[in-house]
């Protein structure tokens, strides 16, 4: 009988949990616990942390876990390093449900960077209207540019004022779609454009908002994530928890 454990907190994520449900499957779909008021699943859920790698294989064993399917966000590479370790040790399978990046197209124009430090550095010295789209989490590097205007976007509402002085915050939850995202760059007189290479469908249009309005765009490359197993099919993460298996067939 399968046993899945869902590492979510993804859009992708959510709609898996959904196909599970519907496929009779039995799973556990674990949160990190950052997001104060989680989207509901159909599906029983655990939230916060394991306690690293070795937490994670003890809850595997203890729990009776016989899949896990890694669906948390692309820069959550801890989780994404932990599961592997956690997997290895216990002989576990494990399938990443991974959205491949996004590419650069005709019209954009991208700053690519490979992490937070060097997107601070790539933003310009004079003072300009920024929109932070990465999170957060993740912003305390940009209090060494203070001179800039910054707009951020959160699902909750920060616990702390951000590291700068200037700084109009929206509290929403998406995905958002292309003409969301015009408006509020028009609205807020965006200049530049800082995201993380998040890559799918969901978060997709505020770089499609970014080449209409041709605004340079600070690309933040994926972290490294191990060598596993992936898809970008929920129909192929089915296939392999297997209906049979999952119906208990």
């Amino acid at each position: 009988m399968t046993r899945a454990l869902i590492l979510g907190g993804t859009n992708d994520a959510n709609l898996l949990a959904e196909a599970i449900a519907r496929a009779g499957c039995e799973a556990i779909y674990s949160y990190g616990g950052r997001t104060r008021a989680p989207a509901r699943q159909p599906l029983p859920v655990r939230s916060g942390g394991f306690g690293g790698a070795s937490g994670l294989a003890t809850y595997i064993h203890q729990e009776n876990i016989t899949h896990v399917i890694d669906a948390t966000h692309p820069f959550a590479a801890g989780m994404s390093r932990n599961a592997a370790a956690a997997c290895a040790t216990t002989g576990t399978p494990l399938l990443a449900l991974e959205r491949a990046p996004w590419t650069k197209q005709s019209g954009d124009n991208w700053i690519e960077v490979p992490d937070l430090n060097a997107a601070v550095a790539a933003l310009p010295d004079e003072p300009a209207r920024v929109f932070l789209a990465i999170g957060r989490q993740h912003i305390a590097a940009f209090g060494a540019k203070p001179q800039h205007a910054y707009v951020l976007r959160f699902v909750d509402p920060p616990d702390s004022a951000p590291p700068f002085p200037q700084a109009d915050i929206i509290v929403s939850r998406g995905p958002f779609m292309l003409a969301d995202e015009l408006e509020t760059m028009r609205s807020r007189h965006i200049e530049w454009i800082v995201a993380r290479n998040a890559g799918g469908a969901g978060a997709r249009a505020k770089i499609d908002a970014a080449r209409e309005l041709g605004l340079p765009v600070i690309m933040i490359a994926r972290p490294q994530l191990p060598d596993r197993p992936r898809t970008e099919s929920i129909t192929e993460v089915l296939r392999w928890l297997g209906h049979r298996t999952c119906l208990g067939a």
